[in-house]
């Protein structure tokens, strides 16, 4: 830890908060993707064809891209919001990991169950029907949480990194003054 103007700072508190602002706006843009193009894309379709296509998805999205970003965004929001307990803008970033921690939870229970569902034997018609406009709602809650996610993530990295570049600024003045090294 680092003392910068009174403020404590942890060396890899900038570095997590940016990496939790990248993973969630990665899911955000996830979500944001299957609400405005694939499932629209998919609406088109009949029913056996749209369910054997979210089969396929729902099977090829455990993978070893999704899965760590999906996860690590939890793990860095979360990281991130304790890093940053005596730092400006920490209002931001506790919102930030909040909102993905409510995402997360839609998506573990509300969509994973809804996509078991989908995967047992059974109609089309049927399936479909007890699959779509549920699964689509929470699509979207769950956009909406990763977005304001991502924009308090990035207000507190925002925030974070003025008060450092300030205090930064604020040490080079003073020695430029006092002939004092930081």
């Amino acid at each position: 830890m680092s003392d910068v103007n009174g403020v404590r700072r942890s060396r890899t508190a900038g570095g997590v908060l940016v990496a939790a602002t990248v993973a969630t706006g990665l899911m955000a843009g996830t979500f944001y993707v299957f609400a405005c193009a694939v499932m629209p894309a998919l609406a088109r379709s009949d029913d056996r064809v749209y369910v054997d296509v979210m089969r396929d998805i729902n099977d090829v999205i455990e993978n070893p891209v999704f899965l760590p970003v999906f996860l690590g965004a939890l793990v860095l929001a979360g990281l991130a919001a304790r890093q940053s307990r005596r730092m400006p803008g920490r209002w931001w970033v506790w919102a930030g990991a909040t909102a993905y921690a409510l995402a997360f939870l839609v998506t573990v229970a509300s969509n994973v169950p809804l996509n078991d569902a989908l995967a047992r034997p059974g109609d089309p018609a049927v399936l479909r029907e007890r699959f779509e406009d549920p699964w689509l709602a929470w699509n979207a809650v769950r956009a909406a949480l990763s977005t304001v996610a991502t924009a308090c993530l990035a207000a507190g990295a925002t925030a974070r990194a003025r008060t450092t570049s300030w205090a930064a600024s604020a040490a080079v003045r003073r020695e430029a003054a006092h002939g004092t090294p930081r």
